[in-house]
């Protein structure tokens, strides 16, 4: 993992090129603290932080050339060897060990289509120095950031907002639509837009060329899921073949010249790959990392994370509670790394859980994002399941999944009403209209506009599909995605998650409905595939918890309480500033139920007074 910087920029010297990249990369140092390298050939500049996972040597250092081409890049391509073996078969020569390497010859070999070949994560930059064209490339899910500003013969990009701002280019003129998605669904990015005008993001799955000599732009997708294709298996088939991608992922997400830790929530994801790690890799010892919270709002899962150390005595676990002081003085660092004002304070604890690896030496980490999405994890996944039935006549299946679902979570009859209702929602409402009610009546509209800024793209498949493919590509993952991201490069740490190969991604998506949702269970291909491996007690774990906190409600009253006590100006130069300043009176004085919109309002508040 590592931090890239770099421009085209012809109305630059080549002095005053070599101050400006420099002045990029040290803003985003922490991203690579290992070693730090420049290439210039006016107008062409790159920088590179180097966070070394793989080929720890120099000669693994970036910017790297090969032939006619230089790159600067961050992820990993996990896959590297199996590519490099393929490319010495075809007479390519490697002086290094590194998967950078291998992406410059396999982009001497395949051109733009080299990426159709890796598995892995990445943001790059590449010159191809014979065409003079910059190739940019961003992973299929987004994983890795890249941003961008272009203003005609002019082109920077990096891999924060802060190496941006360092630029001739950048405005802080904000994004109105974005901060709307913010504040009402919790989106901190929407596809290439981002909370600044001037900075745009390469959407996942997307190539970028820019050719200096006409100033044209193209972006183009390469990579999607086919919501209509089916896998024929049998139901034990079905449990092999999900098994067999899921430790091959495993398998590659290991590889790493340094040592690889874990994070442990007690919860089924995380918790599969512990199991699926300490499984395929028995003689090692394999570092666990936990955050939790003990007093009168408990979120404690120690007791979870007990049934999968009492099953595999090779992990070492670790744990981190943090104190009211911790928290009041991590706040103001959090944000600034987040380069975003996070709506939630779950990514705060992920936040304590990067520091806690990080002071234990660890360089790489597994996570569980992306299992959720794809597996139908949220409890929304229902209302379209149920939906489904309900529109195709499937009587039977409905009332055992209505009934399954009641049993299991001991719904009352209101609830289970309530299921019913938003279940028939789905069959009249499109997902876009769904999104836009959710939009316009989750919270009181707060924005001097209320238009929708937002669009789900049409695509095909079940409805469940559906709406699991927005989950990825636009409501949920790429902000979660971000957190990660931003969380774990605070702390100069790898962030990987093997739930995200794409190869499992698209396979998960060609099954059945019920693979995914059955007899009341999200998750089900998961519980069924994995459960000769993981703990029965968290295979079959009823309730369901992300990087949970104590809730905003307590910090926003102790720890975080002069957020609430600022001076709220900037809000309301950009919102309603009479609801605001009600919303946030009524909270003070002990309203409870808009909590979560206050710790939005606040940490807007608080960043907008940082970036302004």
């Amino acid at each position: 993992m590592c931090g890239i910087a770099g421009f085209i920029d012809p109305k630059l010297s080549k002095e005053e090129s070599q101050h400006m990249v420099t002045a990029m990369l040290e803003s985003i140092a922490h991203r690579g603290p290992d070693a730090r390298g420049l290439w210039n050939e006016m107008p062409v500049v790159f920088g590179h932080n180097r966070l070394s996972i793989i080929d720890l040597s120099a000669e693994g250092n970036q910017p790297m050339e090969y032939f006619d081409s230089v790159i600067i890049y961050n992820g990993e391509i996990y896959n590297y060897i199996e590519v490099r073996n393929e490319l010495k078969a075809k007479g390519y020569i490697f002086k290094t060990q590194s998967d950078t390497e291998v992406i410059l010859a396999a982009y001497r070999e395949y051109g733009e289509n080299c990426v159709q070949r890796f598995v892995g994560m990445w943001a790059f930059a590449l010159w191809d120095k014979k065409e003079k064209i910059l190739f940019c490339s961003r992973d299929r899910f987004g994983i890795k950031p890249f941003y961008y500003i272009h203003d005609g013969d002019r082109f920077y990009f990096g891999s924060e907002f802060k190496a941006l701002k360092k630029t001739p280019l950048f405005s802080n003129e904000l994004n109105l639509a974005q901060v709307n998605r913010g504040l009402q669904l919790g989106w901190v990015c929407y596809r290439d837009e981002t909370y600044f005008k001037k900075i745009t993001a390469l959407p996942a799955a997307y190539n970028l060329k820019f050719n200096p000599s006409n100033s044209k732009l193209e972006i183009e997708k390469y990579w999607n899921i086919d919501l209509t294709k089916k896998y024929s298996g049998s139901a034990e088939e079905k449990k092999e073949k999900f098994y067999q991608l899921f430790a091959d992922s495993i398998k590659f997400h290991m590889r790493s010249d340094v040592e690889v830790g874990g994070c442990l929530s007690g919860g089924l994801d995380s918790s599969a790959i512990a199991s699926g790690v300490s499984t395929l890799f028995s003689e090692a010892r394999f570092k666990t990392f936990t955050v939790y919270y003990q007093g009168k709002d408990e979120v404690d899962e120690r007791p979870w994370v007990s049934h999968v150390l009492k099953k595999y005595p090779s992990l070492t676990p670790y744990y981190f509670t943090p104190t009211d002081e911790q928290i009041r003085e991590s706040f103001a660092r959090f944000i600034y790394h987040a380069d975003v004002p996070v709506p939630g304070s779950s990514p705060f604890s992920q936040y304590f859980l990067m520091q806690l690896a990080a002071s234990e030496k660890i360089k790489v980490l597994l996570d569980g994002q992306g299992s959720d999405e794809m597996m139908a994890g949220y409890m929304h996944s229902f209302y379209r399941l149920l939906g489904s039935y309900i529109s195709s006549f499937r009587v039977l299946k409905y009332a055992r999944e209505i009934l399954s679902l009641s049993f299991r979570q001991k719904y009352n009859l209101l609830k289970i009403a309530n299921v019913k209702l938003k279940s028939l929602l789905t069959i009249f409402l499109s997902e876009q209209k769904l999104y836009e009610l959710e939009y316009k009546n989750y919270y009181p509209f707060l924005s001097k506009d209320n238009s929708i800024n937002f669009s789900l793209d049409s695509v095909d498949g079940s409805r469940l599909n559906k709406f699991l493919y927005h989950l990825i590509f636009t409501t949920s993952l790429p902000t979660l995605l971000q957190y990660e991201d931003r969380n774990s490069m605070a702390f100069s740490i790898e962030s990987r998650v093997p739930f995200l190969d794409h190869r499992l991604v698209e396979f998960v998506f060609s099954l059945d409905d019920g693979d995914k949702i059955s007899y009341g269970w999200t998750k089900y291909i998961l519980r069924k595939s994995l459960s000769g491996i993981l703990p029965s007690e968290i295979t079959w774990r009823k309730d369901k918890k992300g990087f949970v906190t104590p809730g905003e409600m307590k910090w926003l009253r102790g720890p975080l309480k002069h957020l609430l006590d600022a001076d709220f100006g900037a809000v309301n130069d950009v919102l309603d500033g009479s609801k605001a300043e009600k919303i946030i009176s009524n909270f003070k004085n002990g309203e409870n139920k808009t909590a979560n919109l206050v710790w939005r309002l606040a940490v807007l508040n608080y960043w907008l007074s940082q970036n302004r």
